[in-house]
């Protein structure tokens, strides 16, 4: 838990320095799009999935351990060969894990935040899942631990091969030669995020691009068909929290309003979309059907607004990596009652920014949940009560 914070310390500033970077080359060039409120959205989203991998939110059925002590038949003994071997079974598994969480009803709302942003830029690279509890994909590690990979070599390549997919979230670099045919480059995933029927559901690989066209998923680029990014059934909010169960809930409730018990079930393994019959006539939704007229997501916000919302976003992330600081000096109830009000902090922030009357409501909850902290212990975390009401009295005024 404190080594991965001490990584992500190190790494989260430097992906905003790329971010920064992007975004005054690309505004010199007039080809970067990065509007305010997506922004803070996708990077808002950035710091909740920070806070549950940090904090370890979620369930394995299963470990690589257990895969490991079981079925290895082989050690692999070279040091470097071993990272090699590790490195390529976890994209093979990455790219499988990323196309069942397209293609499968219930396994596209772990997904859905990711494409949910109109734009294309570093910041949506990190929109990344809360609502992944259950670890389902560890069983495509399994070659791994045939041939002996070590788990803690997984755990070394693990974040590297994430850190690795963020570059290539970018319209600034165009194709790559040689490397188009080898690795995932800006292009090829640029197919991936657009919602062209041609482009739809192609291009999984995280690294290596062969795993596409070895699986018949490979798309290229069109000169001729721009992409259009986004998703189908427009998300219409900045709320990352919102975004993540989404899609969950209009498949509960589906199963829930359809009359069919066959359907019941259904609803949860079939392709992505698939909606039973009797509910699609009387409960429809609204899907992009000519991407070339979509109409992207915005909502209303003053200059005041704009720069609240910036100062929160910070306010929020400087928090987070106080909660990374004192990790090792408090227990695992305390430490995600910290993570459930940073939480709580993106859900007003975003929902302000959607102007949604629900952010008053939490900005309650958000206070009743501080006041209980300092009464008991006469601050929040070691920093200043005086300084945390001082800043909940003015995003209450805000709400």
């Amino acid at each position: 838990m404190q080594e991965y914070a001490r990584v992500l310390t190190y790494a989260i500033p430097f992906f905003l320095l790329l971010i920064g970077i992007e975004w005054l080359f690309g505004k010199s060039q007039n080809r970067v799009s990065l509007r305010s409120f997506d922004t803070i959205s996708s990077l808002s989203s950035g710091i909740t999935n920070t806070v549950k991998q940090v904090l370890k939110l979620s369930i394995v059925i299963i470990s690589y351990e257990w895969f490991y002590d079981h079925f290895a038949i082989i050690h692999i003994s070279s040091p470097w060969y071993v990272y090699v071997v590790g490195f390529i079974g976890l994209d093979f598994a990455g790219y499988w894990t990323h196309r069942f969480e397209h293609v499968v009803n219930v396994l596209w709302n772990r997904h859905i935040i990711h494409h949910s942003s109109e734009e294309f830029n570093l910041a949506c690279a990190l929109r990344q899942n809360i609502s992944a509890i259950l670890n389902l994909f560890t069983f495509l590690l399994i070659p791994c631990a045939l041939l002996g990979v070590p788990p803690n070599v997984i755990g070394v390549i693990a974040p590297l091969h994430l850190f690795a997919q963020f570059w290539y979230h970018t319209v600034l670099i165009d194709k790559m030669g040689v490397l188009e045919s080898v690795i995932v480059t800006p292009s090829h995933h640029r197919v991936h995020h657009a919602i062209n029927d041609i482009y739809l559901d192609k291009n999984y690989g995280q690294i290596f691009i062969i795993w596409d066209k070895l699986f018949g998923t490979f798309q290229e680029e069109l000169s001729d068909v721009p992409p259009v990014y986004g998703v189908k059934r427009q998300v219409k909010t900045w709320n990352p929290i919102k975004i993540n169960f989404q899609h969950l809930f209009l498949l509960v409730s589906d199963a829930f309003r359809t009359k069919s018990w066959t359907d019941k079930i259904k609803v949860w393994f079939m392709p992505t979309g698939w909606r039973p019959s009797d509910v699609v006539e009387k409960y429809p939704v609204p899907y992009i059907i000519d991407p070339d007229h979509q109409i992207k997501y915005s909502t209303p916000g003053s200059l005041g607004l704009h720069i609240w919302s910036w100062l929160t976003l910070f306010v929020i992330l400087g928090l987070m990596f106080h909660m990374f600081a004192i990790m090792g000096d408090y227990q695992i109830p305390e430490l995600l009652t910290y993570g459930a009000f940073l939480m709580l902090s993106v859900y007003i922030c975003t929902a302000l920014m959607d102007n949604d009357k629900s952010a008053l409501l939490a900005e309650g909850l958000r206070l009743l949940s501080v006041s209980i902290i300092v009464y008991t212990s006469g601050h929040w975390f070691g920093i200043n009560a005086m300084y945390f009401y001082i800043y909940l009295a003015i995003s209450m005024g805000m709400s």
